[in-house]
């Protein structure tokens, strides 16, 4: 008889389930995602690096070998091209005019050359830091972004520098080349040239990235709570289980 009832309460008695398996199966995709990048020990795919100096290398090729072309083709200062292209039936339009930028993008902080040339050489170092120290290059994405602002701003740290060799007054001028020159209705939209084309996509990229993760954190932060389970006294089971 105590054979039998010793039976029961072994039969009776719950399996117990160990709280972090169930919390592991409730992980969510993203964050095991992160845990699968971690556990990897961080090691960059090698097409990172042909990603990023190829795509910085022929946008700093873009930006120099076009400055240098219409500088040379239409002078400085003032030199205009003999076209004008009418967009939007007139109301925009478009046109080389050649002309040297002393300051930032769109012209701030004229007579500044020198404080942004030392800015951008920090910014080189930032993003060469960010992309493989940091493992910032895991991401396509953020290799692609960082890549854009790499030609931006080597191309004109190339003309701070005066390396162009553009004079005035027989002074080589430190100053960033802008030819590229839309109007719209009755506003002249800033001079600008490929490396500000670049710098403004990148930092595009890098907002929608931005946005991204924000929003993929709070999706995760929703998802991821495990709910409690319920505790059962597995003594009162037992008892509970034995007939009187």
């Amino acid at each position: 008889m105590t054979d039998a009832k010793t039976a029961e309460a072994s039969a009776a008695t719950p399996q117990t389930v160990d709280k972090s398996d169930k919390i592991e199966s409730q992980e969510s995709p993203a964050m095991a995602s992160s845990a699968d990048s971690a556990g990897s020990g961080g090691k960059l795919p090698v097409n990172r690096y042909f990603w990023f100096f190829g795509l910085a290398f022929v946008g700093l090729v873009i930006d120099l070998v076009s400055k240098e072309w219409v500088f040379a083709e239409i002078g400085y200062p003032n030199g205009e091209s003999s076209w004008v292209k009418d967009i939007f039936g007139g109301w925009s339009t478009f046109r080389f005019y050649t002309s040297i930028n002393e300051g930032a993008l769109w012209g701030i902080g004229q007579g500044m050359t020198w404080l942004f040339a030392g800015l951008s050489v920090v910014a080189i170092v930032a993003v060469c830091v960010w992309l493989f120290k940091f493992n910032a290059a895991l991401s396509l994405w953020l290799t692609i972004a960082l890549a854009f602002i790499m030609a931006g701003t080597l191309g004109n740290l190339y003309d701070r520098l005066g390396m162009h060799g553009v004079e005035r007054n027989d002074v080589v001028i430190f100053g960033v080349r802008d030819f590229l020159f839309f109007t719209f209705g009755k506003f002249n939209w800033p001079i600008f040239n490929f490396a500000d084309v670049f710098l403004v996509t990148g930092a595009i990229m890098l907002g929608i990235h931005s946005f991204q993760v924000e929003k993929a954190g709070a999706e995760s932060d929703s998802t991821s709570t495990p709910a409690t389970p319920k505790v059962t006294d597995s003594k009162s089971m037992q008892e509970s289980a034995i007939p009187s």
